[in-house]
């Protein structure tokens, strides 16, 4: 089992909880082939709207994902394509009260790997994450 973080705005994680899917990296497949079955998968929000100049910098959502399946929607013009996710309940969490405990925020330039929209997270994270966010282990 291994363990995902995704970084999108806060409201495409919200759409993105209400369908139970997962999208990153503007609807490419790639991120979302090197997921499993069982993986965790935890969203980073570090604004609220995409263009946004005011931070927010929450963990937004958690969940598990069910299977396999990768399939591409159809939205008009965007076709991205997206993975079903089962999100816990979870009440989102400032970085900062949770940074100190996280291996990802260890190194001193930690914050440039989320330009990448989609990184590998420890299981240690997780459960930090886990916990703050109101979860049961």
């Amino acid at each position: 089992m291994s363990a995902w973080l995704g970084v999108v705005s806060a409201e495409h994680v919200r759409y993105a909880v209400s369908k139970g899917i997962a999208q990153v990296g503007h609807g490419k497949r790639g991120g979302l082939a090197r997921m499993r079955a069982g993986d965790t998968f935890v969203y980073y929000s570090s604004v609220e709207r995409l263009g946004d100049r005011e931070p927010l910098r929450q963990f937004t959502a958690l969940g598990v994902l069910p299977d396999e399946e990768i399939w591409q929607a159809d939205e008009g013009t965007f076709h991205p394509f997206r993975r079903r996710v089962e999100y816990a309940a979870a009440t989102p969490v400032p970085l900062e009260a949770v940074k100190d405990r996280l291996r990802l925020t260890a190194s001193p330039n930690w914050g440039y790997q989320l330009r990448r929209g989609l990184v590998p997270l420890e299981l240690e994270d997780v459960e930090v994450l886990r916990a703050a966010m109101g979860l049961r282990s």
